[in-house]
């Protein structure tokens, strides 16, 4: 018997081993937050708070106003929009608003302005939806919000439906339907930029912004205050 021969009649004799699909359900409700919907919403702040990212609790109606006092208080030389409602409401908000940033509209492709991109202070996106047990935005570029307005400027600023937070990343891939399709590039953020490869020194806003602002709209039947970290 050849060598080949007695390797292949060992593996056919071996016992055969259970491949039977996994609960991954189960797998990643282990690290789930509970079911409550507040204590959810205060892990995942909690979780993103810890990496220096900031989060602003607001309401839909006023989201806007929200950005742009926030923005009088932080100003910006520039802001990045994208051409869709969202950035439209925030563009109205910030006409003539105090120590409102230049607006610029991603209106060109990448290639016609890639270096004049690095040169803007801050970027207003929208986030798909979020993971409440790793404290994670999902962001979904596409041809109004390409990846570059995430990863280019030093100050992102993510919308974030918080209605739309799940409590573990299997979920979000089941509720948003991710196996039946996906952009070039699905984006998970749990915070700013950051590295610690030189002297194990951590760095932020080594590989994109430094900064993460979270405008996270709450639904009415939450109450902000209950969402404060010092909340009982």
């Amino acid at each position: 018997m050849s060598a080949r021969d007695s390797i292949l009649a060992k593996l056919r004799a071996a016992p055969r081993q259970d491949l039977s699909r996994p609960d991954l359900a189960a797998h990643f409700r282990r690290f789930a937050s509970g079911d409550d919907e507040i204590a959810r919403l205060r892990h995942w702040a909690a979780m993103m708070r810890a990496v220096k990212t900031e989060i602003l609790w607001t309401r839909a109606e006023v989201w806007p106003q929200a950005l742009a006092d926030w923005l009088a208080r932080h100003p910006q030389a520039s802001l990045l929009l994208s051409d869709t409602r969202h950035g439209h409401a925030a563009a109205a908000a910030l006409q003539g608003a105090p120590a409102a940033p230049a607006l610029r509209w991603f209106d060109r492709a990448w290639d016609d302005w890639k270096a004049e991109l690095f040169a803007i202070d801050a970027a207003f996106t929208r986030a798909r939806c979020g993971i409440a047990a790793t404290g994670t935005l999902a962001l979904w570029p596409d041809e109004d919000e390409p990846r570059t307005m995430s990863l280019a400027p030093s100050l992102h600023i993510a919308l974030f439906d918080a209605a739309m937070l799940y409590p573990d990343f299997y979920s979000a891939m089941r509720g948003e339907g991710w196996a039946a399709g996906m952009p070039t590039n699905a984006l998970l953020i749990s915070g700013p930029s950051k590295t610690a490869d030189i002297q194990m020194t951590l760095a932020y806003g080594a590989h994109g912004p430094r900064q993460l602002l979270v405008l996270a709209v709450v639904p009415d039947r939450i109450a902000l205050d209950a969402l404060e970290e010092d909340a009982a």
